[in-house]
Formats: C-alpha cells, sequence, structure tokens
C-alpha cells in the first residue's frame, strides 16, 4: 500500500495526499502508525528542490492574508503549492477549531495549491507532531511547503526545525525591540515581514526597530543577515519582494546545512516524542541518553514518527524484560 501512496504522491494526486494526511492526523495511534512504512519512503526520497517555509507570529499580525497574497503570487510563477495550517484545538472533538477557514480564497478550485487545517492537539503554540511527517508528505508533491503555525508559545522554535526558511510576520506597534528581544523573536527567523504597511508610520517605526535589533546580532555562518521587508498583504504589495527574499535565502544556505538543520529538528523532536510516552525512567530502560543516541543512529533511514516507533517497541521491550 505505501508504495503505491508514495506515486501517487509523488505524481502531485490530491487524493493521495489528502489520504495521507488523514493517516497522520487520525487520533487513534493505530491508524496513524499504518503510514509509518510510508513516511519512511517519503524520507528516503529525493526533494532537495522542494522549498519549505514557516509562517509565524502574533494572532493579528494578518498571517493568513499573507499566505493567501503569497499563493497567489507562487501561482503566477506558475508554482504549486501545499499548506498546513496549525490551528488550536477543539476541547471536545480535538479536531481543529477554525478548521478550513479561508486562508487562500484566491486558490479555490486551484488542483495545485492544496491546504490542510491540523489540530495542536494541546500544545500551546507547538507543532502538532504529524505537522511534520505532513510537510514530508507535501513537499513530495509540491514545488513550496508552507506551514502556518498558532504564533504563540513554543511555535517560532519548533517551526524553525522543519523548514528551510522561516518568515516571521510583524504587526506594527507590536511594541520595541527590547520586546521582540525578551521573546526571543529576533534570534531565529530568516526573514522579517512588517504587515500593514498601509498604516505608514507606525509600520515603518516597527520595521526601523526590527532593524536597529538585528543590527547588534551576528550573522549566521552563511553571512545571511534577516532582512526586514515592509509588505501589505491585503493590497498585494511586498509580496513578490518577500518570494525572493526566501529564495535568496535559500541560495545562501547550503544543502548540506539543510539537511543539518532538518536532522538536528529530528533529533530533537524524536527525543521530546519519546519523553512524554515514556518518561526518563523509559528513557533509562534503553541506557538513558546514550542508548538513545546509539538508537537514533541505527535508525537514520527511518522518518522521524518510525524512529518513534522503533524506539518505543525498543523501550516497551526492556521494560517487559527488567
Amino acid at each position: 500500500m505505501s508504495s503505491e501512496l508514495f506515486e501517487r504522491i509523488r505524481n502531485g494526486e490530491r487524493a493521495a495526499v489528502a489520504t495521507a494526511l488523514n493517516l497522520l492526523d487520525a487520533r487513534d495511534r493505530p491508524t496513524r502508525e499504518r503510514a509509518v512504512p510510508l513516511l519512511s519512503e517519503l524520507a528516503r526520497g529525493d526533494h532537495e528542490t522542494r522549498v519549505r517555509v514557516g509562517l509565524t507570529g502574533a494572532p493579528g499580525a494578518g498571517k493568513s492574508t499573507l499566505l493567501d497574497a503569497l499563493t497567489a503570487a507562487l501561482r503566477a510563477r506558475d508554482l504549486s503549492i501545499g499548506i498546513i495550517a496549525v490551528d488550536p484545538s477543539s476541547q471536545h472533538s480535538g479536531g481543529a477549531l477554525l478548521a478550513d477557514r479561508i486562508r487562500t480564497g484566491r486558490a479555490a478550485g486551484d488542483d495545485r495549491v492544496f491546504f490542510r487545517s491540523m489540530a495542536a492537539r494541546g500544545r500551546l503554540g507547538g507543532l502538532a507532531a504529524a505537522t511534520r511527517a505532513g510537510l514530508d508528505v507535501l513537499a513530495a508533491a509540491y514545488d513550496w511547503v508552507v506551514v502556518e503555525t498558532v504564533g504563540v508559545g513554543q511555535s517560532e522554535v519548533e517551526v524553525a526545525d522543519l523548514v528551510d526558511t522561516l518568515v516571521y510576520v510583524a504587526q506594527p506597534g507590536a511594541g520595541d525591540i527590547l520586546q521582540y528581544m525578551k521573546a526571543g523573536v529576533l534570534e531565529l527567523p530568516d526573514v522579517f515581514a512588517v504587515n500593514k504597511a498601509d498604516l505608514g508610520l507606525p509600520a515603518e517605526r516597527t520595521a526601523q526597530e526590527l532593524r536597529r535589533g538585528l543590527a547588534v546580532g551576528a550573522t549566521d555562518a552563511g553571512g545571511w543577515r534577516p532582512p526586514v521587508l515592509l509588505i501589505a498583504a491585503s493590497e498585494d504589495r511586498g509580496i513578490n519582494a518577500l518570494v525572493d527574499a526566501i529564495l535568496a535565502h535559500r541560495a545562501a544556505v547550503t544543502p548540506a546545512a539543510r539537511r543539518a538543520r532538518r536532522r538536528a529538528g529530528d533529533e530533537r523532536f524524536v527525543r521530546t516524542e519519546l519523553l512524554q510516552r515514556y518518561g526518563s525512567f523509559g528513557l533509562a530502560a534503553i541506557g538513558g541518553a546514550e542508548g538513545l543516541a546509539t538508537q537514533l543512529a541505527a535508525a537514520t533511514d527511518l522518518a522521524p514518527l518510525a524512529q518513534v516507533a522503533r524506539i518505543g517497541e525498543a523501550i516497551e521491550t526492556a521494560l517487559r524484560s527488567a
């Protein structure tokens, strides 16, 4: 089943993409684990030409409007796009509260645009475990893959681990540079977009504050200094400049560096998932941090969720025999 589904996904078949995402986002663990063989095939695929972008920022910054404008700009360049929006979870159903709200209205009915909401599942500001695997599915089918986060808590930290370029959307009057620095906002994004530039002076002031804060920081190893762009998503102003900035950042980072960034994020994800499932006592059963490192080294050909499943089996076996 996984090989057939993999080929259909690679061919950009929407129904196949939806089937894979449904498996990953299922609430029951047995259903999710049916997708593990597929994820391992995806992990071994060559999707380096795909552009992975994270879109984050405080609620109200206009991320959804920007996502709609970005989608239109990419389609104008004849590029396909897959989108995952991580939404708050319903307390009753566990599903995404906002579900498939209209974020990409102009792309309605476009076969080369795929949109999916996924629930945060109680992880305030964080990403659902299925989001990481979902991006791998979309990267096999679409030219660009974008994940839009809830925009609070640890979302910036988590999404930076699984995308190649992190875009932070700031809104005018959100606070002075000290507040940005205290929140750690300046450390992770690769591109800053100050939205609602049509407001004039407040937007320009926010952009100046961000530029001043970034000027005292060091560039990354590749010499990249995050640009601060003024955009007005509701008017499609500055959107092509944003696309160009994302592509410029991608060109400034080597494929090896991109892979290393994702690999480090994958390892953090696996450790976190195992700790949540089995606790420190469970990890101690396989030798603690050293034993986990050995297990990870032996499972580099597997997708992160597949690594969680395999190492989880080793933990359960060790606990039963203890």
